[in-house]
């Protein structure tokens, strides 16, 4: 891979096009979370592949994009679009401001990044009075191994969670509301007295 601009490395012998391609959708994924954070903290390398070779060649898989230990982030031809990167960047984005000791839940870290990618398959649009698309019956994964499981079984669990958090959200003043969670989760306190979800919705018995 080449370094075609400060911290992305894309596939070799792209076109001009593609390569100005790159260079949007990196610049689109990055203002989007700066956006939504009120500025970047992290500078993670973007590895991009537009093809399939490239990526399977770097370690990648069926996943249309990945974020790498918090350092990196990994495009599939398939993830090179603003939503799916600034979807990772999200994730290392969050976990740079909260340092390694705070433990949040798989669910609110992917919810969270369904938000800040404005991600349409999972999100009503942010002018809907409620942007659930899909509504959460039951505890969402708390563990990265709960999260790849459930989500395997049921791709819905990235709405749920995603409506879990945006509702939080607009309960909580928002990109506020993060702001203040971030700074309790760096002074020590738990996540789980920090952040107070609506009782779910229970699946009706007939």
């Amino acid at each position: 891979m080449t370094e075609s601009q400060p911290g992305v490395h894309a596939e070799q012998g792209l076109s001009g096009e593609q390569r100005a391609r790159v260079s949007q959708v990196v610049e689109a994924a990055r203002q989007r979370v700066g956006d939504f954070y009120g500025g970047r903290l992290s500078s993670p390398k973007l590895l991009v592949c537009l093809t399939e070779e490239c990526y399977q060649r770097i370690g990648g898989g069926k996943e249309r994009g990945i974020a790498v230990l918090n350092r990196s982030v990994m495009l599939s031809p398939r993830g090179l679009d603003p939503v799916i990167a600034s979807h990772e960047l999200s994730h290392i984005e969050l976990h740079e401001r909260i340092g390694g000791g705070a433990d949040v839940p798989q669910w609110f870290d992917e919810g969270l990044a369904v938000v800040v990618s404005d991600d349409p398959r999972y999100l009503a649009p942010a002018s809907a009075p409620d942007r659930c698309l899909i509504e959460p019956t039951g505890p969402l994964p708390v563990t990265l191994g709960e999260w790849l499981h459930a989500a395997g079984q049921d791709p819905g669990t990235y709405a749920k969670s995603a409506c879990q958090v945006s509702r939080w959200l607009r309960r909580n003043g928002e990109r506020a509301g993060l702001q203040t969670l971030i700074k309790g989760l760096n002074n020590g306190d738990p996540f789980t007295t920090l952040v107070k979800v609506a009782p779910q919705a229970q699946p009706t018995s007939w």
